[in-house]
């Protein structure tokens, strides 16, 4: 990526975390804040580190589902690259964890870099469709009236559903995606349309997964419970703070669902800001006091940044790679 653009994205995405992180906590005075913090029962907040932790270990069982029909790579090893790529992105602009760990399965698992990133990208569509389903069940559960929820769900919704769509169509039809490509690549010069075919036939083995009805429900199955794991996190840290409300895993799915679909939101890194606004907003229109709801916007976020960040980042020197390395990740991902 152009050192300008990337300077660009960056100190964009600082404004808009600023931008939302004024608007989640305008108006509120420290003191009360304050109060509200000295609430907080440590506790829960370690255990909702360590049941984030296997939330991680349910994302690369998701991983190594997807990834099968390529190469079976051992658990354990996915489990590190998926610390790594979470660390990039909460440390890092430009979701360099995602190039990260795309690499770095490349390097130490031979995984062709587009038949990678495929992958990955699928997995994004799998995360925002499973997000959605969490609002939408979520919502039979509890009286809201959100129009930040539902400006999430309006925007969001499309995007991921035509996604997934679209890779289960390339998925079922690879004659139909191979013969568009050859007619495509005729109309190029000899080695761009050698090119194109390969990117097709890379991009066609990173959907095989969707192909095989036990890889697919595996996926499906595993998306749902890391998430719904996830979910589980924003819910120890209710009990961390006492919160009592009807309902209250239903308002942890809800929180877990619009916070990540608010993450197509080019924020900084980590969703700083951008998190803490759509949480703050649910709890306030749920009737949870502004500071204790600002307060706790944070203590969840912290309590699903830092086992994230402190895992990667040991995996990461484990690897052999120096922080150096996730800038360049992050622009082979922004280039992409």
């Amino acid at each position: 990526m152009n050192p300008n653009r990337k300077r660009l994205a960056f100190f964009g995405g600082l404004g808009i975390s600023g931008l939302f992180g004024y608007l989640a906590f305008r108006g509120l005075q420290p003191e009360q804040m304050l109060q509200s913090l000295n609430r907080i029962q440590l506790d829960y907040a370690l255990a909702g580190m360590l049941v984030y932790a296997l939330a991680m270990l349910v994302i690369a069982l998701r991983w190594q589902f997807l990834l099968r029909a390529v190469k079976l790579v051992p658990l354990g090893a996915l489990l590190q690259l998926v610390a790594i790529g979470y660390m990039g992105n909460n440390v890092y602009p430009l979701r360099a964890g995602d190039g990260l760990r795309i690499v770095l399965l490349r390097r130490n698992h031979q995984v062709p870099l587009v038949r990678a990133t495929t992958i990955v990208v699928l997995e994004r569509a799998f995360d925002g469709c499973v997000m959605i389903a969490f609002v939408l069940i979520s919502l039979l559960f509890i009286d809201l009236q959100s129009s930040e929820v539902a400006t999430i769900v309006r925007l969001a919704a499309p995007a991921f559903a035509a996604a997934m769509l679209l890779a289960l169509f390339l998925a079922a039809k690879p004659g139909l995606l191979r013969a568009v490509v050859a007619r495509l690549a005729k109309l190029l010069p000899g080695r761009m349309g050698i090119g194109l075919r390969q990117l097709s036939d890379d991009v066609s083995a990173g959907l095989e997964s969707l192909r095989n009805p036990l890889h697919f429900l595996g996926a499906v199955a595993s998306s749902f419970a890391t998430w719904s794991i996830e979910a589980g996190v924003y819910w120890v840290a209710m009990l961390a703070f006492s919160m009592r409300l009807d309902n209250a895993y239903a308002v942890s799915l809800l929180i877990c669902g619009a916070v990540n679909l608010a993450g197509v939101v080019p924020a900084s890194p980590g969703q700083v800001g951008v998190n803490e606004f759509v949480t703050v907003a649910i709890l306030t229109a749920l009737g949870v006091p502004a500071a204790l709801a600002g307060v706790y916007a944070i203590a969840a976020h912290i309590t699903i940044w830092l086992p994230g960040v402190l895992g990667g980042l040991f995996f990461l020197l484990r690897q052999g790679l120096s922080w150096s390395d996730i800038g360049r990740a992050g622009e082979m991902e922004g280039g992409n």
